[in-house]
């Protein structure tokens, strides 16, 4: 039977009416308000000229004033350090050939590029959720199997932590860790907040491993038995493999839903991107244009994961 191709080109077609609606929507509601757009003034906020005042080192005068790699080259005579010479940008100059200057006196500044404050704050959200995913994967990993465990006591442990972190508020969690146990134990906010993070991503990982073991029938478990393995060789060499195949998107879903949660660390004066957003609106008076910034660099992390989420559940579909 020949299975007629079905045309999908129409549909794609009403896939952008719907951005074209869409887009069309948010500016007729930006028209509404009489928003002032001001993009020119966001650059500055990934990206600037940050100047460097140079300085005389010593009470002397200026010997002369040539020019090097597009910059000016200032030679200072002092009284008892000897011969200095300075870089800086011709127009910045302030003094001029034989002027006496003194200790401390600005010459002239250099420029060089700087982050700015929405680069570092994506920076400080990258490691925090890279470290958090790491030990939340490990803290995750080692739950999954406590839950699973014929000792009581384990299996009971680790359900009372799983049922406490997902049964509160991940901000409230926050509180209690760094102004409670984070000033008892002498901890750092950063420690405080990866730590916190990555309590709550464990609890939910170790569900999700969890399940994911208990997905494989247990004549996997006793094939494996029959040929000599030991209970825990059996997990790891034959149980786990196959299990982490099953897990592998929902894990990545719960990695792209720690990289969101991040944002709460700010409540502990975390500069992460959020709170860099905050910050950059009350200097640069544009506030939407700074927190659209800050959503699209919250989608350039999470829409390679989402990718690979969704290539990681097709490849493992086709081979189920």
């Amino acid at each position: 039977m020949i299975r007629k191709h079905r045309r999908t080109w129409p549909w794609h077609i009403v896939t952008g009416l719907i951005l074209v609606i869409a887009a069309y929507g948010l500016w007729y509601s930006s028209t509404l308000i009489s928003y002032e757009w001001r993009w020119n003034r966001v650059p500055q906020y990934f990206a600037y000229h940050a100047e460097e005042a140079q300085r005389a080192a010593d009470f002397g005068r200026v010997e002369s004033i040539g020019e090097q790699d597009g910059q000016a080259k200032v030679i200072l005579l002092g009284d008892s350090a000897g011969e200095q010479a300075l870089l800086v940008e011709r127009d910045s100059l302030q003094v001029a050939e034989g002027d006496d200057v003194a200790e401390g006196d600005v010459v002239g500044v250099t420029r060089h590029w700087q982050a700015g404050p929405l680069l570092w704050g994506l920076w400080t959200t990258l490691w925090i959720s890279v470290l958090a995913g790491a030990f939340g994967l490990v803290i995750g990993l080692a739950t999954g199997l406590c839950r699973l465990s014929k000792n009581p006591t384990l299996r009971d442990v680790s359900g009372i932590y799983v049922e406490l972190v997902r049964g509160t508020p991940l901000l409230v969690q926050l509180f209690i860790f760094y102004f409670f146990i984070g000033t008892v134990l002498n901890l750092s906010r950063e420690f405080a907040g990866v730590a916190a993070l990555a309590l709550f991503t464990g609890a939910y990982v170790g569900e999700i491993v969890r399940a994911g073991v208990q997905s494989i029938t247990r004549g996997q478990d006793e094939a494996a038995r029959s040929l000599g393995l030991s209970a825990g060789q059996s997990m790891r060499h034959v149980i786990l493999p196959q299990a982490f195949r099953r897990v592998l998107p929902p894990l990545a879903g719960q990695f792209i839903s720690l990289v969101k949660d991040t944002s709460l660390v700010s409540v502990i004066a975390i500069t992460e991107l959020t709170k860099s957003g905050r910050e950059a609106i009350t200097t640069s008076f544009s506030t939407f244009e700074i927190w659209f910034c800050v959503a699209g660099l919250y989608l350039l992390i999470n829409l390679p994961l989402s990718r690979i989420a969704s290539r990681l559940e097709k490849r493992l579909g086709k081979s189920d």
